[in-house]
């Protein structure tokens, strides 16, 4: 599962979704991206089930490349705790996805190949997202 090796501080603030990406809306380094349409955290369980997903469609062949990265903490209280006593222990780590961010890319595949696998990896994710290919505007909801 992903996350950071160390971080400077254990907890952090829950912080805003609003807006669109500013960066990391543009396809990098494939052929073939899969773009976020809404706002969301996207835990890095989820990342790790949509990278099975697509590497298994694909039987190695082509890359992958992974864009976001969890390095947001959120913790929680144990279940049944009386308010106070400050804020819970960190449980898992998730990434802040704004609309427009290419959060995956494929290169070395045909784009039918492509378009299935991020199909299959976009079932494993919480939000709607969009396929875009390299050179052509626009792109089809997933």
């Amino acid at each position: 599962m992903l996350m950071p090796r160390r971080t400077k501080f254990r907890k952090q603030h829950r912080g805003r979704m609003t807006g669109k990406s500013m960066r990391g809306y543009r396809l990098a380094f494939g052929d073939f991206g899969m773009k976020a349409m809404a706002p969301s955290w996207i835990t890095g369980q989820q990342i790790e089930a949509a990278r099975v997903a697509m590497t298994r469609y694909l039987k190695r062949s082509g890359k992958v490349w992974i864009n976001i990265f969890p390095d947001k903490p959120v913790t929680k209280r144990p279940p049944e705790t009386r308010m106070g006593k400050g804020k819970g222990n960190p449980e898992f780590w998730v990434a802040v996805v704004k609309p427009g961010r290419i959060m995956f890319e494929i290169a070395g595949v045909p784009e039918e190949s492509a378009y299935r696998a991020m199909q299959l990896a976009a079932r494993k994710l919480p939000i709607k997202v969009k396929f875009v290919v390299r050179g052509k505007e626009g792109g089809n909801m997933l």
